[in-house]
Protein backbone atom coordinates (compact mmCIF):
# COMPACT_ATOMS: atom_id res chain seq x y z
CA UNK A 1 0.00 0.00 0.00
CA UNK A 2 1.26 3.33 -0.58
CA UNK A 3 2.29 5.96 1.85
CA UNK A 4 -0.61 8.34 0.64
CA UNK A 5 -3.14 5.66 0.61
CA UNK A 6 -2.14 4.55 4.09
CA UNK A 7 -2.68 8.36 5.16
CA UNK A 8 -6.25 8.51 3.49
CA UNK A 9 -6.96 4.75 5.07
CA UNK A 10 -6.16 6.43 8.44
CA UNK A 11 -7.71 9.95 8.45
CA UNK A 12 -11.04 7.77 7.52
CA UNK A 13 -10.84 5.72 10.23
CA UNK A 14 -11.16 8.47 12.21
CA UNK A 15 -13.81 10.12 10.07
CA UNK A 16 -15.52 6.72 10.89
CA UNK A 17 -15.07 7.34 14.75
CA UNK A 18 -16.21 10.81 14.57
CA UNK A 19 -18.93 12.17 16.64
CA UNK A 20 -18.25 15.92 16.43
CA UNK A 21 -21.58 16.95 15.24
CA UNK A 22 -25.31 15.96 15.81
CA UNK A 23 -25.57 13.98 12.77
CA UNK A 24 -24.25 11.04 13.66
CA UNK A 25 -26.69 11.21 16.80
CA UNK A 26 -29.72 11.96 14.90
CA UNK A 27 -29.70 8.40 12.66
CA UNK A 28 -26.75 7.93 10.96
CA UNK A 29 -25.44 4.26 10.92
CA UNK A 30 -22.48 4.37 9.13
CA UNK A 31 -20.14 7.74 8.39
CA UNK A 32 -19.38 8.02 4.97
CA UNK A 33 -15.81 8.92 4.20
CA UNK A 34 -15.23 8.62 0.63
CA UNK A 35 -13.70 6.21 -1.87
CA UNK A 36 -11.38 6.15 -4.95
CA UNK A 37 -7.40 7.05 -5.83
CA UNK A 38 -5.33 8.65 -3.23
CA UNK A 39 -3.80 9.98 -6.35
CA UNK A 40 -6.47 10.86 -8.29
CA UNK A 41 -6.82 14.25 -10.73
CA UNK A 42 -10.16 14.52 -10.47
CA UNK A 43 -12.47 14.43 -6.83
CA UNK A 44 -16.03 14.82 -7.00
CA UNK A 45 -17.39 15.96 -3.78
CA UNK A 46 -21.33 15.98 -3.03
CA UNK A 47 -23.80 17.22 -0.17
CA UNK A 48 -23.91 14.26 2.28
CA UNK A 49 -25.17 10.58 2.27
CA UNK A 50 -28.47 9.58 1.56
CA UNK A 51 -29.86 6.70 2.85
CA UNK A 52 -28.10 3.77 0.72
CA UNK A 53 -24.84 5.12 1.43
CA UNK A 54 -25.44 5.59 5.29
CA UNK A 55 -26.28 1.58 5.07
CA UNK A 56 -23.28 0.91 3.27
CA UNK A 57 -20.74 3.44 4.33
CA UNK A 58 -20.15 4.53 0.80
CA UNK A 59 -20.56 7.59 -1.33
CA UNK A 60 -23.14 7.80 -4.28
CA UNK A 61 -24.30 4.13 -4.16
CA UNK A 62 -27.81 4.45 -4.52
CA UNK A 63 -30.13 5.78 -7.47
CA UNK A 64 -28.02 9.15 -7.76
CA UNK A 65 -24.57 7.24 -7.39
CA UNK A 66 -26.01 5.00 -10.50
CA UNK A 67 -26.05 8.07 -12.31
CA UNK A 68 -22.67 9.51 -11.62
CA UNK A 69 -21.30 5.70 -13.09
CA UNK A 70 -23.20 6.57 -15.61
CA UNK A 71 -21.92 10.19 -16.43
CA UNK A 72 -18.18 9.12 -15.62
CA UNK A 73 -18.55 6.39 -18.41
CA UNK A 74 -19.69 9.24 -20.38
CA UNK A 75 -16.31 11.36 -19.28
CA UNK A 76 -14.34 8.49 -20.33
CA UNK A 77 -13.43 7.92 -16.46
CA UNK A 78 -13.60 5.07 -14.39
CA UNK A 79 -14.74 4.93 -10.52
CA UNK A 80 -11.93 3.56 -9.34
CA UNK A 81 -9.45 6.17 -10.68
CA UNK A 82 -11.17 9.51 -9.47
CA UNK A 83 -11.97 9.91 -5.54
CA UNK A 84 -15.86 10.57 -4.40
CA UNK A 85 -16.81 12.11 -1.23
CA UNK A 86 -19.45 14.71 0.54
CA UNK A 87 -18.84 17.52 2.10
CA UNK A 88 -20.96 16.48 5.18
CA UNK A 89 -19.74 12.89 5.91
CA UNK A 90 -23.01 11.99 7.95
CA UNK A 91 -26.17 11.30 6.89
CA UNK A 92 -28.61 14.35 7.87
CA UNK A 93 -32.46 13.27 9.02
CA UNK A 94 -34.92 12.50 6.09
CA UNK A 95 -32.04 14.16 3.76
CA UNK A 96 -32.13 17.62 4.78
CA UNK A 97 -29.67 19.80 3.62
CA UNK A 98 -27.22 19.86 6.23
CA UNK A 99 -26.70 22.73 8.29
CA UNK A 100 -24.00 25.20 8.32
CA UNK A 101 -22.31 24.05 11.97
CA UNK A 102 -22.79 20.40 10.74
CA UNK A 103 -20.63 21.93 7.06
CA UNK A 104 -18.46 23.55 10.04
CA UNK A 105 -17.58 20.03 11.72
CA UNK A 106 -16.99 18.06 8.91
CA UNK A 107 -15.08 21.33 7.04
CA UNK A 108 -11.36 19.84 8.36
CA UNK A 109 -11.78 16.20 7.07
CA UNK A 110 -12.81 17.97 3.48
CA UNK A 111 -10.27 19.71 3.92
CA UNK A 112 -7.25 17.03 4.70
CA UNK A 113 -8.79 14.96 2.01
CA UNK A 114 -8.07 17.46 -0.43
CA UNK A 115 -4.21 18.45 1.04
CA UNK A 116 -3.91 14.47 0.86
CA UNK A 117 -4.97 14.04 -2.69
CA UNK A 118 -4.08 17.16 -4.03
CA UNK A 119 -7.04 17.05 -7.20
CA UNK A 120 -5.70 19.21 -9.96
CA UNK A 121 -9.80 19.35 -10.56
CA UNK A 122 -12.43 19.68 -7.93
CA UNK A 123 -15.90 19.03 -9.72
CA UNK A 124 -18.51 20.04 -7.07
CA UNK A 125 -21.96 18.29 -7.17
CA UNK A 126 -24.52 20.04 -6.83
CA UNK A 127 -25.22 23.85 -5.10
CA UNK A 128 -24.37 23.22 -1.55
CA UNK A 129 -20.77 21.54 -2.21
CA UNK A 130 -20.06 24.27 -5.22
CA UNK A 131 -21.56 26.92 -2.16
CA UNK A 132 -18.48 26.10 0.05
CA UNK A 133 -16.05 26.62 -2.42
CA UNK A 134 -17.05 29.49 -4.95
CA UNK A 135 -20.00 31.38 -2.73
CA UNK A 136 -22.64 33.80 -4.16
CA UNK A 137 -22.42 31.65 -7.24
CA UNK A 138 -26.06 30.36 -8.93
CA UNK A 139 -25.91 26.87 -9.87
CA UNK A 140 -28.15 27.75 -12.79
CA UNK A 141 -25.74 30.39 -14.16
CA UNK A 142 -22.17 28.64 -13.51
CA UNK A 143 -23.21 25.03 -14.13
CA UNK A 144 -20.17 23.39 -17.02
CA UNK A 145 -17.42 26.24 -16.47
CA UNK A 146 -14.47 26.41 -14.89
CA UNK A 147 -13.49 28.28 -12.04
CA UNK A 148 -10.31 29.32 -10.80
CA UNK A 149 -10.74 29.99 -6.71
CA UNK A 150 -8.37 30.15 -3.70
CA UNK A 151 -7.97 26.68 -3.49
CA UNK A 152 -6.69 24.21 -0.19
CA UNK A 153 -3.82 22.89 -1.18
CA UNK A 154 -2.62 25.21 -3.78
CA UNK A 155 -3.31 29.16 -4.40
CA UNK A 156 -5.98 28.80 -7.61
CA UNK A 157 -7.58 25.63 -7.74
CA UNK A 158 -9.62 24.63 -10.78
CA UNK A 159 -13.36 24.06 -9.95
CA UNK A 160 -15.95 22.26 -12.50
CA UNK A 161 -19.83 23.08 -10.85
CA UNK A 162 -22.50 20.74 -11.88
CA UNK A 163 -25.86 20.18 -10.77
CA UNK A 164 -26.12 17.11 -8.40
CA UNK A 165 -26.76 13.46 -9.95
CA UNK A 166 -29.94 13.29 -8.06
CA UNK A 167 -31.52 16.56 -9.91
CA UNK A 168 -31.86 14.42 -12.95
CA UNK A 169 -33.62 11.85 -10.97
CA UNK A 170 -36.58 14.66 -9.95
CA UNK A 171 -36.04 16.51 -13.50
CA UNK A 172 -35.51 14.56 -16.34
CA UNK A 173 -34.53 17.32 -18.77
CA UNK A 174 -31.51 17.80 -16.54
CA UNK A 175 -29.87 14.65 -17.25
CA UNK A 176 -28.49 15.86 -20.90
CA UNK A 177 -27.05 18.68 -19.08
CA UNK A 178 -25.40 16.61 -16.66
CA UNK A 179 -24.22 14.47 -19.46
CA UNK A 180 -23.14 17.48 -21.64
CA UNK A 181 -21.11 19.03 -18.54
CA UNK A 182 -19.46 15.67 -17.42
CA UNK A 183 -18.01 15.43 -21.57
CA UNK A 184 -15.99 18.50 -21.06
CA UNK A 185 -13.75 17.32 -18.38
CA UNK A 186 -11.40 15.42 -19.98
CA UNK A 187 -10.69 18.73 -22.42
CA UNK A 188 -10.21 20.87 -19.10
CA UNK A 189 -8.10 18.27 -17.22
CA UNK A 190 -6.03 18.48 -20.48
CA UNK A 191 -6.07 22.17 -20.27
CA UNK A 192 -4.50 22.66 -16.68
Amino acid sequence: MTTEKAELNRLHEKIRKCSACRLCKLGATKAVPGEGSANAEIMFIGEAPGRDEDMQGRPFVGAAGKFLNDMLMFAGLKREEVFITNVVKHRPPQNRDPLPDEIESCWPYLEEQIKMIKPKLIVTLGRHSMGRFLPGLKISEVHGQAKRAKGIWQERQVFFPVYHPASALYNPGLREVLIRDMKKIPILLKKI
